[in-house]
């Protein structure tokens, strides 16, 4: 999808005709800002999948909205949630398959199985012949499926009252080898297995359901589902910044057309609403606005003002406004004309054009990856600051 719009907008600038390029830009990101992934949560009654879709969108069991939860199946159709900042992301709560009278093929036909992009298939000990005949029936419709064995904490505090000397990972391993030989007698010889812990999801294996998502994903949906998902690592969080980057290109490519009346004690070339939108948009994905921090400090446990105290950036932990961005421009802006000057930056490439036939576009760039690098630096130290 980037491919066609690069080419169009190379065309455009080696015309010089900005206005088509910023177009151009600017119809890919809205693109871009509207992708749906659809997530489908199933498995058993009672196997832990409500926790599960509470703990992707970053929020408690007892917070407002929240999937609820119970110590037998609650979910009696497919219910949807959306991600509060991230309408595009959406993660279904599906019956359980043990509660239906429907054999598999027909219990997927039942919850509309062709919307979903992929299927997470919860066990909260082992995996039964349900959830195998399900994900035989999701491998025929030739879509993606990962099995994750829930409530870990609960296996390993099991095993530490009878032995108090088991190391944890010992626990995991015996965990990962039972599962993966009761799935492989269910005719699945190298099924993918997450052992996940859905009140911490930074800790055990959800790094690695993260991780594989990642790779198996079409790079459109994971992208943004990558910006969609709490933090959880600080890999997690140079992905997101990398994913971020790749932004900040057609956000400049924009700024060059788009109308923007002079501020005073700003470079000409400024252009605060594109900027104010990025950095919205960087905020949100990396955790740092006001709401996501409320979450996390709930979450964590840590109280809100120390998570706040590790931001150093005037842009994290507040209400992004125009005035609040025209004084962070103002107060910067001798660094960010600098920083565009050194080296020569009329030769910086963007989408392999020279920034000279797109001048305008330099202080911008030099802007917005100064913004992206000061909040990728505070969310590791807020991340640290919770979960280290």
């Amino acid at each position: 999808m980037a491919d066609n719009y690069e080419k169009e907008i190379k065309t455009a600038l080696q015309k010089n005709d900005q206005a088509l390029a910023a177009k151009k830009a600017k119809m890919y990101l809205d693109k871009m800002n509207n992708i749906l992934v659809n997530i489908a949560i199933t498995g058993e009654g009672g196997a832990g999948k409500s926790t599960l879709v509470n703990a992707l969108r970053g929020i408690r069991n007892v917070t407002e909205g929240a999937a609820p939860t119970g110590v037998v199946e609650t979910t009696m159709k497919p219910t949807e949630y959306l991600y509060p900042e991230h309408a595009n992301i959406r993660i279904w709560d599906l019956p359980g398959v043990g509660t239906t009278k429907f054999k598999a093929a027909k219990y997927l036909k039942k919850v509309g199985f062709e919307k979903y992009d992929f299927f997470i298939i919860v066990s909260n000990d082992r995996f039964r012949e349900n959830d195998a005949k399900l994900a035989k029936e999701i491998q025929k419709m030739k879509k993606k499926f990962y099995f994750v064995r829930s409530k870990i904490d609960n296996s390993i505090n099991s095993q530490k009252e009878d032995n108090p000397n088991v190391q944890e990972e010992e626990v995991l391993n015996i965990i990962r080898n039972y599962c993966t030989k009761e799935l492989k007698r269910l005719g699945f010889e190298s099924p993918k297995i997450f052992l996940v812990y859905g009140l911490r999801l930074h800790l055990y294996e959800f790094e690695g359901l993260r991780t594989t998502l990642m790779e198996e994903l079409p790079e459109h949906q994971r992208d943004a589902l990558l910006l969609a998902l709490p933090i959880t690592s600080l890999e997690a969080i140079e992905q997101k910044k990398k994913t971020l980057e790749k932004k900040i290109i057609w956000f400049t490519v924009t700024s060059t057309a788009a109308a923007a009346a002079p501020v005073p004690g700003l470079p000409e070339a400024v252009n605060v609403g594109i900027i104010m939108g990025f950095t919205v948009d960087c905020a949100v994905s990396l955790g740092l606005t006001p709401k996501l921090l409320r979450k996390l400090s709930e979450l964590s446990g840590v109280p809100l003002d120390d998570l706040k105290a590790e931001t150093k950036s005037p842009l994290a932990a507040v209400e992004i406004t125009k005035d609040l961005m025209l004084k962070v421009l103002k107060k910067s802006s001798p660094f960010i004309a600098a920083t565009a000057l050194q080296g020569g930056a009329t030769f910086v490439p963007v989408l392999g054009i020279p920034f000279a036939m797109i001048i305008s576009g330099v202080t911008t760039y030099q802007a917005l990856t100064y913004i992206l690098n000061s909040l990728a630096d505070d969310a590791q130290s807020v991340f640290l600051k919770a979960w280290g």
